[in-house]
């Protein structure tokens, strides 16, 4: 606790971080992708080197998966068939896909993390413009792109998840829309494969020491709070809507991190 980036923190700094991860956890129920907002934050305002910025960003998304997974099947969407399949199988793929990721941090610079996190924010957000452009999937549409498909979609996801500390629905939610999910079933599925990313990453970096726990409680409680409003938001907004904020959210960020990476 002693050794914490918490004591590191300015007044500006602290109050910022909060800020950030209050605004990660509405993201992460209401537009899916909102837990690179937390990254982003751990690996601007703190300073955390990369496989912290990650561990601590992964073990919060336990917390936050299991409480977006627990609204979503409150509010009915992981209680239908292809939803809760599609969550299975973006789950089980977080077995192979996690620790490889977490390899993969082990061999990034503090740079280069922050030149990818900024590509990976970019195309991210180009990905989900792209998709705005055709019509929005009604919510009982259930697009049938296959199981082989959404396992190779969930170990694409758990790989990047587990290199940047995200829970998965930065990747998931995007990629599911584009072969057509409708955005509030990607989100619930895409909550549950982040318990299985987080749960798996956060026991790979407490096992290298790259979890700094007082930062996890500092930004995890806001982070939580968030979660429940961007439940309550996803319901009461128009998808296209949601979509339209999630793109225009992060080709505004990616810039900033290449910037910041340098």
């Amino acid at each position: 606790m002693a050794h914490s980036a918490v004591f590191a923190l300015g007044p500006y700094a602290m109050t910022a971080l909060l800020g950030v991860a209050l605004a990660a956890g509405i993201g992460i129920t209401a537009v899916g992708p909102g837990g690179v907002l937390l990254t982003i934050g751990l690996f601007a305002l703190t300073v955390l080197p990369p496989a912290s910025v990650a561990g601590t960003g992964i073990v919060t998304n336990v917390a936050t998966g299991l409480l977006g997974a627990a609204a979503y099947l409150r509010s009915g969407h992981l209680r239908a068939r292809h939803t809760r399949r599609t969550a299975i199988l973006l789950s089980l793929t977080a077995l192979p896909g996690t620790p490889l990721g977490i390899w993969l941090n082990g061999h990034t610079s503090r740079a280069s993390f922050g030149l990818l996190l900024g590509a990976l924010t970019a195309a991210t957000g180009i990905m989900v413009a792209l998709r705005l452009r055709r019509a929005v999937p009604h919510a009982d549409a259930h697009p049938r792109f296959g199981d082989a498909g959404a396992a190779l979609l969930g170990f694409v996801v758990a790989v990047v998840s587990g290199l940047f500390g995200l829970g998965g629905p930065m990747l998931a939610v995007p990629l599911l829309l584009a072969v057509g999910v409708p955005i509030l079933p990607a989100i619930a599925a895409a909550q549950v494969q982040s318990v299985a990313i987080s749960g798996i990453g956060a026991v790979g970096y407490a096992v290298h020491g790259a979890i700094d726990w007082a930062m996890a409680v500092l930004v995890g409680v806001p982070e939580m709070v968030g979660v429940v409003l961007g439940w309550q938001l996803a319901r009461r907004l128009p998808a296209r809507a949601l979509g339209a904020a999630l793109a225009g959210g992060l080709l505004a960020l990616a810039p900033y991190l290449v910037w910041r990476s340098g």
